[in-house]
């Protein structure tokens, strides 16, 4: 009989302290400790990776943003928004947010945001509707819409030889002075996009005035979303600025229209990510890149394409640095890999002034096969193979080494070689439709032998 009014007594003892537990809370306010480099580290808070805090001045009371990127232990790593000038030993932080939310609406078309969603343009506030986490709404691979539909560039090198299908992702793969810039204005311009959203990540701030006063103007502006993080930013903010134009493209594109996202530069998101990487003890890689920077572009990626069911589409263009002309690049081997294509810049063609730079031999666009007729295809194909014949042979047919006769399709290729160059070349303020390049193309082909 003790036995079991013991054990019920016990019972009811662990019932009442079960009862009375309470789960652990997260500390949302501590100090600063040390700060190295681009690194705050503080103890005494608790704070999710991603956490949005502040770290107050101790001059003047003020306190600037921060986003927790690592931990370790009783450590907890930030990096500042902004200059950290004014921080110390001593300094308080506390978290702001758990989650970063972007506010987002149909009023941000026409405007110029920073990466946290604040207009910078001076047009004054923005009325918001809905507000989202940077991360989005992912789609599963198989609730994706195929790529049905051709997306018309205006852009005759591009419409005839790579063409490209709404809800696609294509790298704009380029050395230093090339034309990308160029290039991007007129993809923004000569589309036929509903909306467009451009992310300039990690630029020079005078080409952010420059691409959105010059290239941009006010009738392409009309319909885009800008967010500019320029070079002189931390690489926190330059990667929420990526984010945000990834959230800003799904946003519209769920919304059922037919995006057009711009992202300048995929090289730029690398070296922020490297930056913060390092900065928190990553190891290096190739290249100093840490691991999260290969985990990161695919990541990015994939959340372009075909919306739900087919309903709206994100056609992603993201501009790749290859620094010094090396196509052997990590940067450029991994977007290679994880695009559905890429248009590849010449250095040897800007030095001609042939312009758009573009290198039929090194671009590709994965999806042309299923989007246009098989007759249209050939032609293409046709195209390419004579503007590559010539390219190869360009040496001997200058010094006069090649003998006429020696092979018939290195003959018709000489024959078309200025036609072609025409139809190749386009002005940075001239549209010509998809018909009327493929109408272009059949004409120059109909004239060979």
């Amino acid at each position: 009989m003790r036995q079991p009014r013991l054990m019920h007594a016990f019972s009811q003892q662990v019932d009442h302290h079960v009862a009375n537990l309470r789960a652990p809370t997260s500390v949302h306010s501590g100090k600063l400790v040390r700060v190295v480099g681009l690194t705050l580290e503080a103890k005494g808070i608790s704070a999710p990776v991603g956490a949005h805090c502040q770290v107050e001045h101790l001059d003047s009371g003020r306190a600037i943003d921060a986003e927790v990127v690592g931990f370790q232990d009783d450590l907890i790593y930030l990096m500042a928004f902004s200059d950290p000038g004014g921080i110390g030993p001593g300094s308080r932080v506390w978290v702001r947010s758990i989650h970063f939310r972007a506010p987002l609406g149909d009023s941000m078309l026409g405007r110029v945001l920073d990466g946290l969603g604040n207009p910078v343009d001076g047009k004054g506030p923005l009325h918001f509707t809905d507000q989202l986490g940077l991360e989005g709404l992912p789609i599963k691979p198989m609730d994706r819409g195929p790529i049905e539909r051709v997306l018309d560039t205006g852009i005759k090198a591009i419409d005839t030889c790579l063409t490209l299908g709404q809800g696609q992702r294509i790298g704009l793969m380029a050395g230093s002075g090339v034309g990308k810039s160029v290039l991007l204005g007129m993809l923004t311009c000569n589309s036929e996009a509903d909306v467009v959203v451009i992310g300039l990540i990690g630029e020079r701030g005078r080409e952010v005035r420059e691409f959105i006063g010059q290239i941009l103007g006010e009738t392409g502006l009309a319909k885009a979303v800008v967010i500019a993080a320029p070079a002189n930013v931390s690489p926190v903010m330059r990667l929420k600025a990526t984010y945000l134009t990834h959230l800003v493209a799904e946003y519209f594109r769920d919304k059922g229209k037919n995006v057009l996202m711009l992202c300048d530069s995929l090289t730029r998101v690398a070296h922020a990510q490297r930056e913060i990487g390092l900065a928190i003890g990553e190891p290096p890689t190739v290249k100093g890149y840490p691991p999260s920077v290969f985990a990161l572009l695919p990541k990015l990626i994939e959340r372009a394409g075909v919306g739900r069911g087919g309903f709206g589409s994100v056609t992603a263009i993201y501009t790749v640095l290859a620094e010094g002309d090396d196509r052997s690049d990590p940067v450029v081997d991994i977007a290679r890999a994880s695009l559905d294509g890429q248009v590849m810049l010449s250095r040897d063609l800007a030095d001609a002034a042939h312009y758009p730079a573009i290198d039929l031999m090194g671009s590709i666009s994965r999806v042309m096969n299923s989007l246009i007729p098989p007759e249209q295809l050939s032609q293409a194909n046709r195209l390419r193979r004579l503007w590559s014949l010539y390219q190869q042979n360009q040496d001997l047919i200058q010094v006069g080494a090649y003998e006429h006769g020696s092979n018939p399709d290195l003959d018709e290729a000489i024959k078309l070689r200025d036609r072609m160059e025409e139809l190749l070349q386009q002005g940075s303020q001239e549209t010509i439709s998809m018909n009327k390049s493929w109408q272009m193309l059949d004409t120059l082909l109909a004239d060979a032998p």
